[in-house]
């Protein structure tokens, strides 16, 4: 069918402060209309959503799709797949791919796939360094010009203040952001877990918050400086919250993300009580933390010196990740069950409404990317029919494939 009518729904779109009762109209996939009922639209293919909650699909700015190079354990087609269980209709996803995604070829190619899938869109994420080297700067130009929409070297830190410096001027001076991974490698050696008391207890090397915050603080001021805008991933401790309000508050054009498990989970969750070991599925980088921790980022995220919620969805081959602890690779799964974790865990208990979740969820992701997010994470008239539909009574069991 060319036009599709959500009726009935309960419409939350904070992107235009719509709360309330209304009809949705989409033809040939994009917005006609949010109001109410005007009767019947020949030929539509009506979906009676009485009873359920309508929203712009969410916008995943942080996610790991591994391909090209690592499909054994996540592809852009499952990852699309997976955004779309978990209702998702735009999915942006990191370089750190196999070859790294720092040629217009590559962006190109994962373009092509995601238009294959037909799932979720897939938006590739294009490297800052050529090969994360943290060297070598790419060609900004032409990357975004094959359909990158952000830069970052994720899963590695630009080391040297320089290139990063050099790095900011060139992407600013295109209007574009970088997303920062925050590490100090000299400081994170060989640490598995977050540095305190638990780390203590279970004998595990442990990384300290200062690995993450003494990175947050060297950026945010090479912003200031710049004047690019700066994006900091998966803020996971309360100094790195306090250098992200600080410059805020001076004017540097920062944001931030926070990912579900940091905001719902702490570094007990490394031992599992049920099984008397330590768990690898509880082993990601950053770490989680403590709950001093926590609750400021939960609070951060409140008072919005963070702006928006990212998964960080990183999958690993049970191969990899069923292995000791010290040698299992970082990283856990987050596009199929962050707006249940967190509809449970803050939005049935009362802390936040449903406006609220969905809102750092949408608009709010999709404004870090500027222009190039425009239309993203809304139902205004003329944007993407990207609509999920929402039971807010119905529960579900999450099981392994």
């Amino acid at each position: 069918m060319s036009t599709v009518l959500v009726k009935g729904a309960h419409v939350i779109d904070p992107s235009q402060g719509i709360d309330g009762i209304a009809d949705i109209v989409i033809e040939r996939g994009v917005v006609r209309s949010v109001g109410e009922s005007t009767g019947a639209h020949a030929g539509a293919d009506v979906i009676d959503a009485k009873g359920l909650i309508a929203a712009p699909a969410f916008v995943e700015i942080h996610a790991h799709t591994r391909e090209p190079g690592g499909e054994q354990s996540e592809t852009i087609a499952t990852g699309a797949r997976a955004g779309v269980v978990g209702g998702y209709g735009r999915v942006c996803c990191m370089p750190n791919t196999r070859p790294v995604c720092d040629s217009a070829m590559i962006v190109r190619y994962m373009c092509g796939r995601s238009a294959e899938a037909g799932l979720a869109r897939v938006h590739p994420i294009a490297a800052v360094t050529k090969g994360l080297s943290g060297a070598e700067l790419c060609e900004y130009s032409a990357l975004r010009d094959a359909g990158a929409v952000a830069f970052s070297d994720d899963g590695v830190p630009v080391a040297d203040a320089g290139v990063m410096r050099r790095a900011m001027q060139a992407i600013g001076a295109l209007g574009m952001v970088i997303m920062d991974h925050c590490e100090d490698m000299s400081l994170t050696a060989d640490g598995v877990m977050h540095e305190g008391a638990v780390s203590m207890r279970l004998g595990l090397p442990g990384i300290p918050r200062s690995s993450e915050a003494s990175v947050v603080a060297r950026d945010c001021m090479l912003s200031a400086e710049t004047g690019c805008r700066l994006h900091i991933c998966h803020v996971s401790t309360v100094t790195s919250v306090e250098a992200i309000r600080e410059w805020k508050k001076r004017g540097a054009p920062v944001t931030a993300e926070v990912s579900p498990h940091h905001l719902t989970l702490t570094d007990e969750r490394v031992w599992n009580e049920r099984t008397g070991e330590v768990d690898t599925h509880a082993k990601m980088k950053p770490p989680l933390c403590a709950e001093d921790d926590r609750l400021a980022l939960i609070e951060a995220l409140e008072d919005g010196t963070i702006d928006c919620i990212a998964t960080d969805h990183a999958p690993h081959a049970p191969a990899l990740k069923d292995n000791v602890f010290d040698a299992a690779p970082f990283g856990i799964l987050g596009l199929e069950t962050a707006f249940s974790v967190l509809h449970r865990e803050f939005v049935a208990s009362g802390k936040w409404s449903m406006a609220n979740l969905i809102e750092r969820m949408t608009i709010a992701p999709a404004r870090i990317l500027g222009e190039i997010g425009g239309g993203w994470g809304s139902l205004a008239a003329g944007c993407a029919g990207d609509v999920v539909l929402i039971d807010p009574e119905r529960a579900w069991t999450l099981t392994v494939a």
